[in-house]
Order: C-alpha cells, then sequence, then structure tokens
C-alpha cells in the first residue's frame, strides 16, 4: 500500500498546486464572462508546443515550454488590446481556439507520431509528473500568487465591474493585459504538466461550484480549494482502483460533482 501511495502522491501534490491559483482565477475568468479563455490560451500554448515539436524539439524541453509560453502571450495580448463592447469577447475566444486547433493539426500531419502528440496534450499525463516539475511550477505560481495578491483591488474591480474602474481612472487595457499574460504563463506551465482538459477543469468546476452556493469572495476561495483537492483525490483514487488514465479520471470526477452540486441546488 505504501509503494502504491508513493506512486500516486506526486500527481495528487501536482494537483493541489493547480488548485491553488486555478481556482482564484476562475473566480475572475466567471466574473468576466470569458469561460473559454482558459481552453483558447491551452490550445494556443499547445500550438507554440507543437511548432517547437516540428522544429525538432521534444515536448518537455525547456524550449517547448518558451514556444508555449511566446504563443501564449501572443494571444494573451490580442484579448488584451482587442477588448471592445462592440464585439463579445467570448466570438473572439472561440475563433482563436477553433484557429489554434485548426493549426496543431495541420502541423501535427507532418510531425512522426503527431496524433500522439495532439492527444498528449489533450489528456497530459499528470500521473507520471516529476517532484522537480511540481517544484517548478509551485515556484511559479508562488510569484504570481503574490502579485495578484498585491493588486487584487483594481484587478477584482476590472473583472466585477469594468464600468466603474473606467470611471475610477484605471486603464482596462493595462489590467487587462496583466491579466491575460499572467493568465497566460499559468496555463503554459499547467498545460505542459496535466494536458488542456483537467486545467479547463480545474479552472472552472471549484469556482464554478462555489458561486451556487455563496457570493463572499473568501468563502469561494475556500470551498473551490477543499472541493479541488477532495475531487482530485478522488478521481486519483479511482482511476488506481479502476485502472483508469488518471488526468480523464479526474476530469469525470469533476464533472459528475457539478452535476451533483447542480442538483442539490436546484433541491434547496
Amino acid at each position: 500500500m505504501n509503494n502504491e501511495f508513493l506512486f500516486l502522491l506526486p500527481a495528487f501534490v501536482a494537483c493541489l498546486v493547480l488548485t491553488g491559483i486555478h481556482t482564484y482565477l476562475g473566480i475572475h475568468v466567471i466574473a468576466r464572462g470569458v469561460i473559454f479563455v482558459d481552453i483558447a490560451l491551452a490550445q494556443i500554448a499547445a500550438l507554440g508546443m507543437t511548432v517547437a515539436l516540428l522544429l525538432g524539439f521534444s515536448l518537455e524541453s525547456q524550449t517547448a515550454y518558451f514556444f508555449g509560453l511566446g504563443f501564449t502571450l501572443a494571444g494573451a495580448c490580442f484579448f488584451a488590446f482587442f477588448r471592445d463592447d462592440r464585439l463579445p469577447e467570448e466570438a473572439l475566444i472561440g475563433v482563436s481556439f477553433a484557429a489554434s486547433s485548426a493549426l496543431a493539426v495541420l502541423i501535427a500531419d507532418r510531425i512522426p507520431h503527431g496524433s500522439e502528440h495532439l492527444k498528449f496534450i489533450l489528456n497530459g499525463n499528470i500521473l507520471w509528473v516529476g517532484w522537480g516539475q511540481i517544484l517548478k511550477t509551485a515556484v511559479i505560481y508562488s510569484v504570481l500568487g503574490f502579485f495578484h495578491y498585491r493588486f487584487r483591488h483594481p484587478f477584482l474591480l476590472v473583472s466585477n465591474n469594468p464600468a466603474e474602474a473606467r470611471k475610477q481612472g484605471l486603464k482596462l487595457w493595462l489590467w487587462d493585459l496583466f491579466f491575460y499574460s499572467s493568465f497566460g504563463l499559468v496555463i503554459t506551465s499547467s498545460v505542459q504538466m496535466a494536458g488542456i482538459l483537467l486545467v479547463f477543469s480545474l479552472l472552472i468546476v471549484p469556482a464554478l461550484i462555489a458561486l451556487l452556493f455563496t457570493d463572499r469572495l473568501k468563502t469561494r476561495l475556500v470551498v473551490g480549494w477543499i472541493l479541488g483537492t477532495v475531487i482530485s483525490g478522488g478521481g486519483i483514487a479511482a482511476s488506481y482502483a479502476w485502472d483508469l488514465p488518471t488526468g480523464a479520471a479526474i476530469v469525470a470526477a469533476f464533472g459528475i460533482t457539478l452535476a451533483g452540486a447542480v442538483v442539490i441546488r436546484k433541491a434547496n
């Protein structure tokens, strides 16, 4: 039993690290009404890593990481500068996701085992994540978490009430750029470790369930962190018990829990 526990422990700790900052960012994403920005930026990061693979670099290499980061930051700048009341932001995000997905497929078609690469990017491989990668990701997220905590008031005002933020003299494009750039840095690190589907689930589901039961920011954060921890642990345990792909099992656990939370909320 100890051997199994030690084998699964890195995946569980990685989920805890991801849950910490993703729940917070998920609250911002839901407040901004740009639910799919996460999956769009994750796909843009995947496109950058696919380009690195085409150029002969390993997917786990630092070069591939910086390719993904560069593409993601370019996407973040696009979302920040093209914020326009006449254009639905979700439409831009949807087109960005579709275009980056299509380009990744076209490039993967020219790479040996390209379809396997796309499957890896989508599902991730969190079961085999190493302690070094977890530590590096935890350091990056700690720095970004401090940055968001230091400037939490303008970040929250721009996300929850952009009209009031504009009235108070805040430059929306600048705070959008800070938000999307830091968000993109998180997403790039997360996708390389956990894959697009799990990253999206960790971002949206805990924050969404918390929103069903409370409007207080601190309570939503605590509830989201607890849910992310418990659901991730449950998904990992289920994947071990029934010999299932770990990432997919955790994503399914998030989906089932969200459905149950909606039913409970409606029943009350």
